[in-house]
């Protein structure tokens, strides 16, 4: 998880302004897996985006995968990065995860307040299905 990050962050440490970073963002979001139309259900959407976003956790080999969708090109790419971070990962690691990486490569400062509110309602959302399967599942600290 740690190397993702880090890769990420050499990524946008890459792009001269924000605008290449926001374009970044973008082209991950076009290149985020299809979702299953199955999965895009009223039970699947991230309460407290303004934008309609889909995300769906599955639990395999003690980690957690995630897909995601949504309507809104920018909303897509913001959580295809976080995809990116929070999938593939065990739920201790996601609960755990330090989130400054997002500070440092400038999504906090540039994102409009209900984007904002979005991007934190999508991470508490990985998080809660990160508490939910480690519940479930028993899983120790």
């Amino acid at each position: 998880m740690k190397e993702e990050i880090q890769y990420i962050v050499e990524e946008f440490e890459l792009l001269s302004d924000w605008q290449e970073k926001y374009m970044h963002i973008i082209e991950m979001g076009k290149e985020l897996p299809e979702m299953a139309s199955s999965f895009k259900s009223e039970d699947n959407i991230v309460r407290g985006c303004q934008s309609k976003v889909w995300l769906h956790a599955s639990y395999q080999d003690e980690k957690i995968l995630f897909e995601a969708d949504s309507d809104a090109i920018i909303t897509k790419g913001l959580i295809a990065l976080l995809i990116r971070v929070f999938s593939d990962q065990r739920p201790d690691d996601i609960l755990h995860m330090d989130l400054t990486f997002l500070d440092t490569i400038g999504v906090s400062d540039h994102l409009s307040m209900t984007r904002s509110n979005g991007l934190r309602a999508m991470i508490k959302q990985m998080q809660l299905y990160a508490l939910a399967f480690k519940t479930k599942e028993g899983i120790s600290s």
